[in-house]
């Protein structure tokens, strides 16, 4: 006789069978639903920041790790990680300028250990680098994180450039994965210790995105 299947197994298998737009639109659902239920969960919204901080470095950490022991690059796109260290340093600058804090620091140390990675794509590792892998054209989404940044920002008592340039790394952070994402479809291969990067950096877009909106509904109610 055969053993009955655990309930979390059938969703996810029916999930598998569906059409991508309904996928697309079942993950819209469940974003929205995880953003309800931390807003209702969640006082302090700067915890979403620390921990979507945590996710991030768990991820470079990954990474470093490959980069050291491995000794190869290949698989990683340098575009995501110039994308990731151009937001961090918007969003340190805009910390020093607005609110000297725990963000401060913990941005210090991911900018940090950003660069590293990416001295070591550029120049250590550079032989095993998938250059004609990684050509998304970062102008497709720096440009228009720039454009929206200019349109919709938050509306507080700091100088407009430093919520304009807040914005636009809040923006620049969602997107800044596409590169990586248009490599691996490049490549059709996909790396455990990619796949683990590239996972802890959705969880740290999505607590981000949380801490964002929720800073934002907060501010407007």
């Amino acid at each position: 006789m055969r053993a009955p299947r655990r309930p979390m197994a059938v969703v996810l298998s029916w999930v598998r069978r569906q059409p991508p737009k309904v996928k697309a639109f079942l993950a819209v659902v469940a974003g929205m639903t995880a953003l309800v239920f931390i807003r209702f969960i969640v006082h302090d919204h700067d915890n979403l920041f620390v921990a979507a901080e945590a996710a991030h470095a768990l991820g470079i950490a990954v990474l470093i790790y490959k980069l050291t022991k491995e000794k190869t690059c290949a698989g990683l796109s340098l575009k995501s990680q110039d994308l990731t260290a151009l937001f961090l340093a918007v969003r340190l600058y805009c910390s020093f300028v607005m609110e000297y804090d725990i963000h401060t620091i913990l941005d210090s140390a991911t900018l940090v250990a950003t660069l590293f990675v990416i001295y070591m794509i550029r120049f250590r590792l550079r032989s095993t680098y998938m250059l004609d892998k990684d050509n998304f054209a970062l102008y497709y989404v720096v440009v228009p994180c720039c454009v929206l940044a200019f349109i919709a920002h938050p509306s507080t008592s700091h100088v407009m450039i430093n919520r304009i340039c807040w914005a636009f790394c809040v923006y620049l952070e969602a997107v800044s994965v596409l590169p990586q994402l248009r490599l691996m479809q490049n490549t059709k291969i996909v790396e455990p210790f990619t796949a683990h990067y590239v996972f802890a950096l959705g969880v740290a877009r999505f607590l981000s995105c949380a801490h964002w909106v929720l800073q934002i509904s907060a501010t407007t109610m």
